[in-house]
């Protein structure tokens, strides 16, 4: 499902226009991205937890040099599933 695809269901479920379920998505996600800048950790009850999390500075291979580089650290967003919504699947 994309983007499109997942804004048309939210439509029909939300009995929104695609425009304002497109804009509420669009607001969701910025939302989401503004409080992970500022060191947030996001919990919603009952669907999970975004947070941001800290990946430490590593050494990869370029594949087409095969040269040893050095990954910086870097802060990745990540997401966890509540249990509850884990619980809809079997």
């Amino acid at each position: 499902m994309n983007k499109q695809q997942f804004i048309k269901a939210f439509a029909d479920k939300a009995n929104f226009t695609q425009k304002d379920a497109g804009i509420a998505f669009d607001a969701m996600a910025s939302t989401i991205v503004d409080a992970l800048k500022e060191g947030e950790k996001i919990q919603i009850a009952g669907f999970g937890t975004f947070e941001l999390k800290k990946r430490p500075a590593r050494e990869g291979i370029n594949p087409s040099t095969k040269e040893k580089v050095t990954i910086p650290a870097q802060n990745v967003p990540n997401f966890k599933f509540g249990n509850s919504f884990k619980g809809n699947f079997n």
